[in-house]
Protein backbone atom coordinates (compact mmCIF):
# COMPACT_ATOMS: atom_id res chain seq x y z
CA UNK A 1 0.00 0.00 0.00
CA UNK A 2 1.86 3.13 -1.08
CA UNK A 3 0.38 5.82 0.92
CA UNK A 4 2.93 8.35 -1.39
CA UNK A 5 1.62 7.18 -4.60
CA UNK A 6 0.73 11.33 -5.07
CA UNK A 7 4.47 12.36 -4.94
CA UNK A 8 4.59 11.64 -8.89
CA UNK A 9 1.66 13.33 -9.92
CA UNK A 10 2.87 16.44 -11.81
CA UNK A 11 1.16 18.90 -9.26
CA UNK A 12 4.21 17.80 -7.47
CA UNK A 13 7.11 18.93 -9.33
CA UNK A 14 6.56 22.69 -8.31
CA UNK A 15 9.81 23.57 -6.44
CA UNK A 16 7.77 24.27 -3.38
CA UNK A 17 5.19 21.69 -3.92
CA UNK A 18 5.83 20.46 0.17
CA UNK A 19 5.97 23.57 1.81
CA UNK A 20 6.29 23.91 6.10
CA UNK A 21 7.27 27.24 7.82
CA UNK A 22 10.08 28.92 5.52
CA UNK A 23 11.16 25.58 4.27
CA UNK A 24 10.21 23.99 0.71
CA UNK A 25 10.87 20.83 -1.74
CA UNK A 26 9.28 19.35 -4.48
CA UNK A 27 7.71 16.01 -4.50
CA UNK A 28 10.65 14.40 -6.50
CA UNK A 29 13.61 15.85 -3.90
CA UNK A 30 11.13 14.67 -0.92
CA UNK A 31 10.99 11.31 -2.49
CA UNK A 32 14.53 11.21 -2.80
CA UNK A 33 14.61 12.50 0.59
CA UNK A 34 12.18 9.65 2.21
CA UNK A 35 14.21 7.66 0.50
CA UNK A 36 17.82 8.30 1.94
CA UNK A 37 15.60 7.79 5.17
CA UNK A 38 14.39 4.43 4.72
CA UNK A 39 17.67 3.20 4.15
CA UNK A 40 18.44 3.93 7.28
CA UNK A 41 15.76 2.35 8.96
CA UNK A 42 15.23 -0.48 6.66
CA UNK A 43 14.73 -3.86 9.22
CA UNK A 44 13.94 -1.77 11.94
CA UNK A 45 10.58 -2.56 12.57
CA UNK A 46 9.23 0.19 14.79
CA UNK A 47 10.68 3.48 14.49
CA UNK A 48 9.53 7.06 16.30
CA UNK A 49 9.62 10.16 14.92
CA UNK A 50 10.24 13.77 16.62
CA UNK A 51 7.42 15.09 15.51
CA UNK A 52 8.19 18.87 15.27
CA UNK A 53 6.50 21.10 12.42
CA UNK A 54 9.09 20.97 10.37
CA UNK A 55 9.70 20.01 6.94
CA UNK A 56 12.20 17.62 8.06
CA UNK A 57 9.30 15.43 10.37
CA UNK A 58 7.65 15.28 6.47
CA UNK A 59 10.59 14.13 5.58
CA UNK A 60 10.84 11.40 8.24
CA UNK A 61 7.58 10.09 8.14
CA UNK A 62 7.83 9.48 4.36
CA UNK A 63 11.09 7.66 4.58
CA UNK A 64 10.20 5.11 7.41
CA UNK A 65 6.98 4.04 5.84
CA UNK A 66 8.56 3.79 2.46
CA UNK A 67 11.33 1.27 4.45
CA UNK A 68 8.95 -0.85 5.92
CA UNK A 69 8.84 0.88 9.35
CA UNK A 70 5.96 1.35 11.83
CA UNK A 71 5.81 5.26 12.64
CA UNK A 72 5.18 6.42 16.11
CA UNK A 73 5.08 10.01 16.18
CA UNK A 74 6.19 11.45 19.55
CA UNK A 75 5.17 14.95 20.63
CA UNK A 76 7.62 17.59 20.99
CA UNK A 77 6.19 19.32 24.00
CA UNK A 78 5.98 15.85 25.75
CA UNK A 79 7.79 15.15 29.47
CA UNK A 80 10.56 12.49 30.10
CA UNK A 81 8.10 10.71 31.64
CA UNK A 82 5.16 10.88 28.69
CA UNK A 83 8.27 10.28 26.13
CA UNK A 84 10.10 7.79 27.59
CA UNK A 85 6.66 5.84 28.23
CA UNK A 86 6.16 5.79 24.30
CA UNK A 87 9.18 4.79 23.34
CA UNK A 88 9.46 2.21 25.50
CA UNK A 89 6.17 0.37 24.87
CA UNK A 90 5.87 1.00 21.53
CA UNK A 91 9.41 -0.41 21.06
CA UNK A 92 10.47 1.68 18.65
CA UNK A 93 14.06 0.99 18.20
CA UNK A 94 15.50 4.07 16.29
CA UNK A 95 14.72 7.92 16.74
CA UNK A 96 14.61 10.34 13.63
CA UNK A 97 14.96 13.54 14.32
CA UNK A 98 15.95 16.78 12.73
CA UNK A 99 16.08 18.90 15.85
CA UNK A 100 19.95 20.45 16.93
CA UNK A 101 18.73 18.63 20.38
CA UNK A 102 16.88 15.66 20.49
CA UNK A 103 14.90 14.60 23.27
CA UNK A 104 16.91 12.64 25.34
CA UNK A 105 16.49 8.61 25.13
CA UNK A 106 18.93 5.96 25.44
CA UNK A 107 17.84 4.93 21.44
CA UNK A 108 19.74 5.23 18.61
CA UNK A 109 19.07 8.86 17.27
CA UNK A 110 19.32 9.04 13.23
CA UNK A 111 19.58 12.60 12.28
CA UNK A 112 17.42 13.67 9.20
CA UNK A 113 18.69 15.92 6.95
CA UNK A 114 15.96 16.94 3.75
CA UNK A 115 19.18 17.88 1.52
CA UNK A 116 20.32 13.91 1.24
CA UNK A 117 18.83 12.09 -1.01
CA UNK A 118 18.43 8.22 -2.12
CA UNK A 119 16.90 6.13 -4.49
CA UNK A 120 13.70 4.19 -3.71
CA UNK A 121 13.43 0.62 -3.22
CA UNK A 122 10.39 -1.80 -3.76
CA UNK A 123 7.59 -1.42 -2.20
CA UNK A 124 8.21 -2.61 1.72
CA UNK A 125 4.95 -2.97 3.31
CA UNK A 126 1.79 -4.99 2.37
CA UNK A 127 -1.76 -3.84 3.38
CA UNK A 128 -2.34 -5.19 6.78
CA UNK A 129 0.87 -4.07 8.09
CA UNK A 130 1.17 -1.59 10.75
CA UNK A 131 1.71 2.26 9.52
CA UNK A 132 1.37 4.31 12.35
CA UNK A 133 1.02 3.90 16.36
CA UNK A 134 -0.44 6.52 17.57
CA UNK A 135 -0.30 7.27 21.78
CA UNK A 136 -4.06 8.18 22.93
CA UNK A 137 -4.73 8.75 26.22
CA UNK A 138 -7.75 7.63 28.12
CA UNK A 139 -9.37 8.81 30.89
CA UNK A 140 -7.47 6.96 32.86
CA UNK A 141 -4.18 4.94 33.24
CA UNK A 142 -1.30 5.52 30.84
CA UNK A 143 -1.65 6.72 26.87
CA UNK A 144 -2.54 3.83 24.61
CA UNK A 145 -0.65 3.16 21.69
CA UNK A 146 -3.57 3.03 18.53
CA UNK A 147 -2.12 0.52 16.06
CA UNK A 148 -3.18 1.80 12.41
CA UNK A 149 -2.53 -0.18 9.32
CA UNK A 150 -1.53 1.02 5.38
CA UNK A 151 -5.10 -0.27 4.42
CA UNK A 152 -6.73 1.56 7.61
CA UNK A 153 -4.65 4.80 6.55
CA UNK A 154 -5.71 4.78 2.71
CA UNK A 155 -9.08 3.50 2.85
CA UNK A 156 -9.88 6.70 5.22
CA UNK A 157 -7.61 9.13 2.85
CA UNK A 158 -9.89 7.62 -0.32
CA UNK A 159 -13.46 8.27 1.26
CA UNK A 160 -12.30 11.17 2.37
CA UNK A 161 -10.97 12.61 -1.28
CA UNK A 162 -14.28 11.11 -2.00
CA UNK A 163 -16.62 13.31 0.02
CA UNK A 164 -14.40 16.26 0.15
CA UNK A 165 -13.46 15.92 -3.26
CA UNK A 166 -9.98 16.49 -3.00
CA UNK A 167 -8.06 16.44 -6.01
CA UNK A 168 -4.54 17.07 -6.94
CA UNK A 169 -5.17 20.24 -8.19
CA UNK A 170 -5.84 21.57 -4.29
CA UNK A 171 -3.60 23.24 -2.42
CA UNK A 172 -3.69 22.41 1.26
CA UNK A 173 -3.14 24.81 4.18
CA UNK A 174 -2.82 23.71 7.62
CA UNK A 175 -0.48 24.34 10.58
CA UNK A 176 -1.94 21.65 12.64
CA UNK A 177 0.42 19.44 14.62
CA UNK A 178 2.44 16.77 13.21
CA UNK A 179 1.82 14.59 15.89
CA UNK A 180 -2.18 13.83 15.56
CA UNK A 181 -4.13 12.07 13.00
CA UNK A 182 -5.79 15.67 11.64
CA UNK A 183 -2.46 17.10 10.67
CA UNK A 184 -0.21 13.98 10.26
CA UNK A 185 -2.51 11.86 8.78
CA UNK A 186 -4.82 13.97 6.98
CA UNK A 187 -2.55 17.21 6.66
CA UNK A 188 0.58 15.48 5.37
CA UNK A 189 -0.19 11.67 4.14
CA UNK A 190 -3.12 13.09 2.26
CA UNK A 191 -1.62 15.77 0.55
CA UNK A 192 0.93 13.05 0.03
CA UNK A 193 -1.30 10.08 -1.44
CA UNK A 194 -3.66 12.74 -3.59
CA UNK A 195 -0.92 14.35 -4.74
CA UNK A 196 -1.95 17.80 -4.07
CA UNK A 197 0.51 20.47 -3.05
CA UNK A 198 0.85 21.05 0.93
CA UNK A 199 1.36 24.59 2.72
CA UNK A 200 2.11 23.88 6.20
CA UNK A 201 1.71 27.42 8.06
CA UNK A 202 4.45 26.14 11.13
CA UNK A 203 1.78 27.56 13.54
CA UNK A 204 -1.97 28.06 12.83
CA UNK A 205 -1.66 32.02 12.73
CA UNK A 206 -4.41 33.21 11.28
CA UNK A 207 -2.62 35.66 9.03
CA UNK A 208 -0.50 32.57 7.72
CA UNK A 209 -3.87 30.85 6.66
CA UNK A 210 -4.76 34.30 4.78
CA UNK A 211 -1.54 34.76 2.81
CA UNK A 212 -1.42 31.37 2.06
CA UNK A 213 -3.66 31.46 -0.99
CA UNK A 214 -4.75 27.99 -0.30
CA UNK A 215 -8.01 26.14 -2.06
CA UNK A 216 -8.63 23.25 0.89
CA UNK A 217 -7.87 25.04 4.77
CA UNK A 218 -7.74 22.36 7.41
CA UNK A 219 -8.67 23.80 10.71
CA UNK A 220 -9.69 23.36 14.57
CA UNK A 221 -12.06 24.92 16.16
CA UNK A 222 -9.62 27.58 17.82
CA UNK A 223 -8.27 28.32 14.62
CA UNK A 224 -11.86 29.15 13.55
CA UNK A 225 -12.53 31.37 16.06
CA UNK A 226 -9.55 33.09 16.05
CA UNK A 227 -10.13 33.71 11.98
CA UNK A 228 -12.94 35.44 12.57
CA UNK A 229 -11.85 37.47 15.11
CA UNK A 230 -10.30 39.66 12.09
CA UNK A 231 -12.95 39.99 9.29
CA UNK A 232 -9.36 40.98 7.01
CA UNK A 233 -8.36 37.42 7.35
CA UNK A 234 -11.99 35.53 7.22
CA UNK A 235 -12.50 37.73 4.18
CA UNK A 236 -8.82 36.55 2.21
CA UNK A 237 -10.31 32.81 2.36
CA UNK A 238 -13.28 33.83 0.34
CA UNK A 239 -11.49 32.06 -2.51
CA UNK A 240 -10.86 28.69 -0.78
CA UNK A 241 -12.89 25.93 -2.35
CA UNK A 242 -13.49 24.65 1.37
CA UNK A 243 -12.52 25.38 4.68
CA UNK A 244 -12.90 22.23 6.95
CA UNK A 245 -13.15 22.02 10.97
CA UNK A 246 -13.01 18.74 12.87
CA UNK A 247 -10.69 17.60 16.14
CA UNK A 248 -13.53 19.21 18.53
CA UNK A 249 -17.03 20.40 18.21
CA UNK A 250 -17.47 23.82 16.29
CA UNK A 251 -19.83 26.20 18.01
CA UNK A 252 -22.56 27.32 16.26
CA UNK A 253 -21.85 31.18 16.53
CA UNK A 254 -18.49 30.21 15.17
CA UNK A 255 -19.62 28.51 12.04
CA UNK A 256 -22.31 30.95 11.16
CA UNK A 257 -19.62 34.22 11.87
CA UNK A 258 -17.36 32.27 9.63
CA UNK A 259 -20.33 32.12 7.16
CA UNK A 260 -20.82 35.47 6.69
CA UNK A 261 -17.31 36.95 6.89
CA UNK A 262 -15.33 34.50 3.95
CA UNK A 263 -18.64 33.22 2.41
CA UNK A 264 -17.44 29.97 3.01
CA UNK A 265 -19.87 27.45 5.35
CA UNK A 266 -17.58 24.89 6.87
CA UNK A 267 -17.37 20.87 6.41
CA UNK A 268 -17.10 19.78 9.99
CA UNK A 269 -16.48 15.83 10.57
CA UNK A 270 -16.02 13.60 13.28
CA UNK A 271 -13.06 10.60 14.20
CA UNK A 272 -11.05 10.11 16.75
CA UNK A 273 -7.64 8.17 16.80
CA UNK A 274 -9.26 4.86 16.52
CA UNK A 275 -11.27 5.17 13.86
CA UNK A 276 -9.44 7.66 12.39
CA UNK A 277 -12.50 9.84 10.22
CA UNK A 278 -16.24 8.00 9.45
CA UNK A 279 -18.74 11.22 9.44
CA UNK A 280 -18.01 14.05 7.29
CA UNK A 281 -20.70 16.59 5.18
CA UNK A 282 -19.74 16.51 1.75
CA UNK A 283 -18.25 19.19 -0.64
CA UNK A 284 -21.61 18.88 -2.78
CA UNK A 285 -23.92 18.65 -0.15
CA UNK A 286 -25.54 20.83 2.72
CA UNK A 287 -23.66 21.52 6.01
CA UNK A 288 -25.48 22.01 8.91
CA UNK A 289 -24.24 23.89 12.06
CA UNK A 290 -23.76 21.44 15.14
CA UNK A 291 -23.77 18.49 13.02
CA UNK A 292 -20.52 16.58 11.70
CA UNK A 293 -22.58 15.17 8.45
CA UNK A 294 -22.84 11.62 7.16
CA UNK A 295 -21.13 8.32 7.12
CA UNK A 296 -18.20 7.90 4.74
CA UNK A 297 -17.76 5.79 1.83
CA UNK A 298 -18.38 1.75 3.84
CA UNK A 299 -18.64 3.07 7.60
CA UNK A 300 -21.77 2.23 9.33
CA UNK A 301 -22.94 3.78 12.39
CA UNK A 302 -25.70 3.35 15.17
CA UNK A 303 -26.16 4.69 18.32
CA UNK A 304 -27.06 2.59 21.64
CA UNK A 305 -28.37 2.72 25.27
CA UNK A 306 -26.52 1.65 28.17
CA UNK A 307 -27.80 -1.84 27.45
CA UNK A 308 -26.64 -1.84 23.67
CA UNK A 309 -29.97 -1.31 22.38
CA UNK A 310 -30.45 0.87 19.25
CA UNK A 311 -31.74 3.69 19.76
CA UNK A 312 -34.70 5.86 17.21
CA UNK A 313 -32.64 7.82 14.47
CA UNK A 314 -35.21 10.49 15.59
CA UNK A 315 -32.55 13.73 16.03
CA UNK A 316 -32.90 13.82 19.58
CA UNK A 317 -32.73 10.42 21.06
CA UNK A 318 -28.59 10.33 22.43
CA UNK A 319 -26.46 7.17 23.25
CA UNK A 320 -23.18 6.18 22.55
CA UNK A 321 -22.17 6.16 19.10
CA UNK A 322 -20.76 3.05 17.54
CA UNK A 323 -19.05 2.66 14.31
CA UNK A 324 -17.69 -0.20 11.66
CA UNK A 325 -15.80 0.18 8.84
CA UNK A 326 -12.20 -0.17 6.93
CA UNK A 327 -10.36 2.88 8.41
CA UNK A 328 -10.47 1.06 11.96
CA UNK A 329 -7.48 0.71 13.90
CA UNK A 330 -6.64 -2.74 14.53
CA UNK A 331 -6.05 -3.15 18.13
CA UNK A 332 -3.96 -1.17 21.60
CA UNK A 333 -0.95 -2.49 21.34
CA UNK A 334 0.02 -4.96 23.49
CA UNK A 335 -3.39 -4.68 25.28
CA UNK A 336 -5.21 -7.31 24.15
CA UNK A 337 -8.51 -6.94 27.39
CA UNK A 338 -8.17 -2.96 26.26
CA UNK A 339 -9.16 -3.68 22.65
CA UNK A 340 -11.64 -6.37 23.29
CA UNK A 341 -13.65 -3.80 25.67
CA UNK A 342 -13.35 -1.27 23.14
CA UNK A 343 -14.95 -3.82 20.43
CA UNK A 344 -18.23 -6.16 20.01
CA UNK A 345 -17.89 -9.73 18.87
CA UNK A 346 -19.40 -8.58 15.24
CA UNK A 347 -16.92 -5.66 14.12
CA UNK A 348 -18.36 -2.53 16.28
CA UNK A 349 -16.36 0.18 18.13
CA UNK A 350 -17.83 1.68 21.04
CA UNK A 351 -16.22 5.19 20.67
CA UNK A 352 -17.74 6.37 24.00
CA UNK A 353 -18.88 9.35 22.43
CA UNK A 354 -22.43 10.33 22.89
CA UNK A 355 -24.45 11.15 19.46
CA UNK A 356 -27.87 11.78 18.50
CA UNK A 357 -28.76 10.12 14.66
CA UNK A 358 -31.52 12.10 12.69
CA UNK A 359 -34.06 10.47 10.55
CA UNK A 360 -31.96 11.41 7.14
CA UNK A 361 -28.94 10.14 8.72
CA UNK A 362 -26.89 13.27 9.62
CA UNK A 363 -25.49 12.66 13.16
CA UNK A 364 -24.71 15.53 15.96
CA UNK A 365 -22.12 14.63 18.67
CA UNK A 366 -22.81 15.92 22.03
CA UNK A 367 -19.47 15.01 23.50
CA UNK A 368 -17.26 12.01 25.35
CA UNK A 369 -19.91 9.44 27.91
CA UNK A 370 -17.29 10.22 30.42
CA UNK A 371 -17.34 13.82 30.47
CA UNK A 372 -19.86 15.23 28.74
CA UNK A 373 -22.81 13.35 29.54
CA UNK A 374 -24.97 14.65 32.50
CA UNK A 375 -27.63 12.34 34.52
CA UNK A 376 -29.39 14.95 36.71
CA UNK A 377 -32.85 14.38 38.30
CA UNK A 378 -33.44 11.72 35.86
CA UNK A 379 -32.61 13.46 32.46
CA UNK A 380 -29.79 12.89 30.49
CA UNK A 381 -28.31 16.06 28.99
CA UNK A 382 -25.75 16.17 26.46
CA UNK A 383 -23.28 18.73 27.49
CA UNK A 384 -22.68 20.18 23.93
CA UNK A 385 -26.30 21.03 23.62
CA UNK A 386 -25.85 23.25 26.44
CA UNK A 387 -22.80 24.95 25.60
CA UNK A 388 -24.07 25.91 22.34
CA UNK A 389 -26.97 27.37 23.64
CA UNK A 390 -24.21 29.74 26.26
CA UNK A 391 -22.69 30.91 23.28
CA UNK A 392 -25.53 31.80 21.66
CA UNK A 393 -25.39 34.50 24.19
CA UNK A 394 -23.40 37.61 22.64
CA UNK A 395 -21.32 38.11 25.96
CA UNK A 396 -20.39 34.47 26.11
CA UNK A 397 -16.83 34.06 24.49
CA UNK A 398 -16.10 30.35 25.46
CA UNK A 399 -18.12 27.90 27.77
CA UNK A 400 -17.75 24.27 28.85
CA UNK A 401 -20.44 22.38 30.84
CA UNK A 402 -19.84 19.48 33.38
CA UNK A 403 -21.81 17.28 35.29
CA UNK A 404 -20.61 18.03 39.37
CA UNK A 405 -21.85 16.01 42.50
CA UNK A 406 -25.29 17.13 43.94
CA UNK A 407 -26.99 14.99 46.88
CA UNK A 408 -30.68 15.75 44.99
CA UNK A 409 -29.85 15.79 41.28
CA UNK A 410 -27.18 13.12 41.66
CA UNK A 411 -25.22 15.37 39.27
CA UNK A 412 -26.01 19.06 38.35
CA UNK A 413 -25.13 21.16 35.01
CA UNK A 414 -21.97 23.22 35.69
CA UNK A 415 -21.08 25.62 33.38
CA UNK A 416 -17.16 27.21 33.11
CA UNK A 417 -17.38 30.64 31.15
CA UNK A 418 -15.38 33.01 29.86
CA UNK A 419 -17.29 36.21 29.40
CA UNK A 420 -17.72 39.90 29.64
CA UNK A 421 -20.55 42.45 31.12
CA UNK A 422 -23.10 39.40 32.63
CA UNK A 423 -24.26 37.90 35.96
CA UNK A 424 -24.60 33.85 36.35
CA UNK A 425 -28.49 34.20 36.78
CA UNK A 426 -29.16 35.92 33.67
CA UNK A 427 -26.87 33.03 31.68
CA UNK A 428 -29.33 30.36 33.58
CA UNK A 429 -32.40 32.42 32.47
CA UNK A 430 -30.60 32.63 29.01
CA UNK A 431 -30.41 28.78 28.77
CA UNK A 432 -33.76 28.30 30.74
CA UNK A 433 -35.58 30.13 27.72
CA UNK A 434 -34.05 28.70 24.42
CA UNK A 435 -33.69 24.74 25.76
CA UNK A 436 -35.90 22.87 28.16
CA UNK A 437 -35.81 23.95 31.74
CA UNK A 438 -33.84 21.10 33.21
CA UNK A 439 -30.89 21.64 30.66
CA UNK A 440 -30.35 24.98 32.31
CA UNK A 441 -27.27 25.08 34.51
CA UNK A 442 -27.86 25.03 38.11
CA UNK A 443 -24.12 27.16 38.65
CA UNK A 444 -21.97 29.08 36.32
CA UNK A 445 -18.18 29.33 37.32
CA UNK A 446 -16.41 32.47 35.40
CA UNK A 447 -13.02 31.83 34.41
CA UNK A 448 -10.21 34.02 32.30
CA UNK A 449 -9.72 31.02 30.03
CA UNK A 450 -10.42 27.33 29.57
CA UNK A 451 -7.83 24.98 29.77
CA UNK A 452 -7.03 23.34 26.11
CA UNK A 453 -4.64 20.57 25.20
CA UNK A 454 -2.32 21.23 21.28
CA UNK A 455 -5.81 20.60 19.16
CA UNK A 456 -7.96 23.04 21.01
CA UNK A 457 -9.83 20.42 22.79
CA UNK A 458 -10.91 21.90 26.62
CA UNK A 459 -9.76 19.52 29.41
CA UNK A 460 -12.47 18.96 31.17
CA UNK A 461 -10.64 16.36 33.70
CA UNK A 462 -9.10 19.66 34.66
CA UNK A 463 -11.87 22.12 35.77
CA UNK A 464 -12.84 22.80 39.18
CA UNK A 465 -9.04 21.72 40.06
CA UNK A 466 -7.67 24.53 42.66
Amino acid sequence: MDLLAGLSRPEMDAADAVRVGGDAMSGERLLGAAAAVAADVRGAGVVAVHATATLHTVVAVAGALLGGAAVVPLPPDSGPAEAGHILADSGATLLLSGAAEPPPTTLPVVPVDPSRTGTPGPDATGADDPALIMYTSGTTGAPKGVVLSHAAVAADLDALADAWAWTPADVLVHGLPLFHVHGLVLGVLGALRTGCRLHHTGRPHPRAYAAAGGTLYFGVPTVWSRVCADPAVAAALAGARLLVSGSAALPVPVFERLAALSGHRPVERYGMTETLITVSGRADGERRPGHVGLPLAGVATRVVDDEGHDLPRDGASIGELWVRGPMLFDGYLNRPEATAAARTADGWLRTGDIAAIGPDGWHRIVGRRSTDLIKSGGYRVGAGEVEDALLAHPAVREAAVVGTPHDDLGEQITAYVVADGVGGTELIDFVARTLSAHKRPREVRFVAELPRNAMGKVRKSLLGRG
